[in-house]
């Protein structure tokens, strides 16, 4: 099955199209799992992001590693990634790679074959892609995303303060984000799932919402990645200005949720598992309902 037909499957079975950050900052891993000696110690976060998993479970559609944060373990850290994602797939999770990674010919290539399919050394669903070098970099990604079923979302409007030093600037009064938009149309009009979406999605920041409207309209096929939601300050609202509404459902995309589900009030200092559990389940539930279509 085509990546965004599992998306929208797996949305429409949840009901809401909520992703999982795995961000896991070693010192803000709770206490209950700094049972060894130091907060980077590698089984904290194995045990702190397996847990994670398994609460979110049949809540999320997927789970979105930020691969630096396992970079900065080590080889041990890169070999938990790869643990933490067969895990999530083989309970139905699926998985986003957040590496941005994007270069020029046989290094795009070796990038895509690393990062995407089930042959590869980092195995998933989907990969960011940065399209900063141009657009003839996005090739290999898009080749090996169509050969593997996979998917990539290409950075094109982000949900950080300084995205507006670049992809807001003017081109014949047009931002250079818009530009990227229309250049990325030939490319999602051409993977398109059973579901009338693509597998080649863009990331879109909730902190933007009336940017998100905009690109809905230039690409109506795409699936958009939604970072910055929560702790970036974009509520519910403005992380589904850019979805689809659609049998009760937002769909046409994932909304990222990170922080707010892995480090909700209250769960550094529980005392125990079950103050902990209680949590974070109460804070996936606030985001779930959140963004719910309501009658």
């Amino acid at each position: 099955m085509q990546f965004s037909d599992k998306v929208i499957s797996k949305t429409r079975e949840i009901g809401v199209p909520l992703c999982l950050g795995l961000d896991p900052h070693p010192h803000l891993i709770p206490k209950i799992f700094n049972t060894n000696s130091t907060a980077c110690n590698i089984k904290n976060v194995e045990d702190f992001l397996f847990e994670i998993i398994e609460l979110a479970n049949g809540k999320v559609v997927a789970i979105k590693p930020q691969v630096a944060f396992f970079e900065l373990l080590g080889p041990k850290g890169m070999s938990l990634l790869i643990r933490i994602s067969n895990f999530a797939r083989e309970k139905g999770i699926l998985v986003i790679m957040d590496a941005k990674r994007g270069d020029i010919g046989t290094t795009s290539q070796a990038y895509a074959n690393a990062w995407l399919g089930k042959n590869a050394s980092y195995p998933s669903e989907a990969l960011t892609v940065n399209p900063w070098m141009g657009i003839e970099t996005l090739n290999p990604f898009i080749k090996v995303a169509k050969a593997t079923n996979s998917g990539i979302f290409i950075l094109l409007k982000t949900s950080n303060p300084g995205s507006s030093d670049l992809q807001d600037l003017k081109v014949n009064e047009q931002s250079i984000f818009m530009h990227l938009a229309e250049l990325l149309q030939k490319v999602t009009n051409s993977n398109i799932g059973k579901y009338g979406y693509s597998n080649i999605g863009v990331v879109v920041g909730a902190t933007k919402p009336n940017d998100a409207i905009l690109i809905r309209k230039k690409l109506p096929d795409s699936l958009f990645l939604i970072p910055g939601f929560g702790a970036q300050g974009a509520t519910a609202r403005d992380a589904l200005s850019g979805l689809i509404n659609k049998n009760k459902v937002y769909e046409g995309g994932l909304i990222n949720s990170s922080r707010k589900i892995l480090f909700p009030h209250g769960a550094y200092d529980a005392k125990n598992y079950k103050i902990w559990k209680n949590c974070v389940e109460e804070s996936l539930e606030e985001i779930v309902f959140s963004l719910k279509v309501h009658k």
